[in-house]
């Protein structure tokens, strides 16, 4: 069992090499989403990303409990793909649906850490190769806003809790990957 998380910016190449490195197993794919259409551009993102995909991965689309449908289709003869974090941390994120203000303390919905942990216990557990992919948003100016620099703080925890985890760490940038951690894809 091998756990590799891809990192890399908006439109780095990160979710192509990602779905490379699942072709090249050679093992049944999982597809788990996590991406919800709140509007008509998401939603064709969201097709985008469908019509690339081979027909015979089976696609699975998990906004929140990312962590339950990793043990739900752990198997040693397959390979799980989650993309993204990023998104999956954006809608714990909002799973509580307050508003929240720009200035002062921002409190984080009781379902964000719970995920948060619940995926963590199933990448210890899962049995299946796995590919996570996350954008690496730390590496532009401070937000403006409040939540903008919340959500900042926790996607940098987050990348940094799975690549401890994980046993090869590979950022893309410019379709070009370096790896980071473990051996080379």
């Amino acid at each position: 069992m091998t756990r590799t998380l891809v990192l890399g910016g908006a439109r780095s190449g990160k979710s192509g090499y990602a779905d490379r490195l699942a072709i090249e197993s050679g093992k049944e794919v999982v597809y788990i989403a996590t991406a919800t259409a709140g509007d008509a551009e998401m939603a064709a993102r969201i097709e985008h990303h469908r019509a690339g995909r081979p027909s015979e991965w089976i696609t699975v689309e998990e906004p929140l409990a990312l962590g339950n449908q990793l043990l739900r289709w752990s198997s040693p003869d397959r390979l799980i793909l989650v993309d993204c974090l990023t998104l999956w941390l954006s809608n714990l994120l909002f799973s509580g649906g307050e508003e929240y203000p720009e200035v002062g303390e921002i409190a984080l919905p009781a379902l964000f850490h719970e995920q948060q942990d619940m995926l963590v216990s199933a990448l210890t557990k899962c049995t299946s190769d796995i590919v996570l992919v996350s954008n690496e948003v730390g590496m532009g100016i401070m937000p403006f806003g409040a939540i903008s620099r919340c959500f900042m703080d926790e996607q940098g925890r987050l990348n940094q809790a799975m690549a401890a985890i994980c046993d090869r760490a590979v950022f893309v940038a410019a379709g070009l990957p370096l790896v980071l951690k473990g051996s080379s894809c």
